[in-house]
């Protein structure tokens, strides 16, 4: 696993953050270093699976990054006929993403593809995971994603949706920021890298706030949703469609 040193040399321009070859090649450390709880997201990504997965389903990753979330769903499907379908539009990540799928092999076929999550249909679906995603596209493109995520879900089936967010109290906002600058210090990351990576951030992941993502489940038709994980100014929701 190479080391995340992408912001570690003073840059005269910060260019907006892009997931090119550079940052697929240290993404493993950059994740592990850079989400607090990710570990614990994943695996219980797999364990949602397992309780949500129905037999002649598909199973969607959007925002597939390296692919984390399609293993830990493809080792928990044992429902018959199931399909994982990983989505990036990302050409380095989706590279890697279907060499790391192939390391592993599994009856469960995963199709990793190049494309736009805000275009990929989404049909018949059981387990829909959106991994850190949704921070990333346009806030007015959001509510429709949510909403296309829930017409193609089975009744019964569920979307698992990981986020940084923000809050509306200033004061509550700094601290989580800050208690998350002190993770990230700990994790070996320096002033410098930490200052620079949240520049170049500015301009490309924009949270919303917990009561934003709530409505919007609710408004697409989530009558059942909840937060599971957050730790600082990360979390993970489910959204179980009736």
């Amino acid at each position: 696993m190479q080391k995340d040193h992408v912001y570690a040399e003073p840059l005269a321009h910060i260019q907006d953050f892009r997931f090119d070859d550079a940052v697929a090649d240290v993404f493993p450390d950059m994740i592990q270093r850079s989400v607090p709880g990710y570990q614990t997201i994943i695996q219980t990504i797999g364990k949602l699976t397992a309780r949500y997965q129905q037999d002649n389903s598909h199973y969607y990753d959007l925002g597939c990054s390296l692919g984390a979330a399609s293993l830990a769903m493809r080792r928990h499907i044992t429902a018959a006929k199931g399909k994982v379908i990983a989505v990036d539009n990302s050409r380095a990540m989706i590279e890697r993403c279907q060499r790391h799928l192939q390391a592993f092999r599994s009856d469960i076929p995963v199709e990793a593809v190049l494309a736009d999550i805000r275009q990929i249909p989404i049909e018949n679906a059981a387990v829909v995971v959106i991994n850190f995603t949704l921070q990333f596209l346009p806030p007015e493109d959001r509510e429709a994603l949510i909403n296309r995520i829930y017409q193609g879900l089975k009744p019964g089936g569920i979307l698992i949706l990981s986020e940084k967010f923000k809050t509306d109290d200033t004061i509550t906002n700094e601290l989580l920021i800050d208690l998350y600058h002190d993770f990230k210090r700990a994790n070996g990351y320096s002033e410098l890298e930490i200052s620079q990576k949240r520049t170049a951030l500015e301009n490309v992941m924009r949270p919303d706030t917990l009561a934003s993502h709530a409505k919007r489940l609710q408004q697409a038709g989530f009558n059942a949703h909840n937060l599971w994980f957050q730790c600082f100014n990360f979390c993970s929701m489910f959204a179980i469609k009736d």
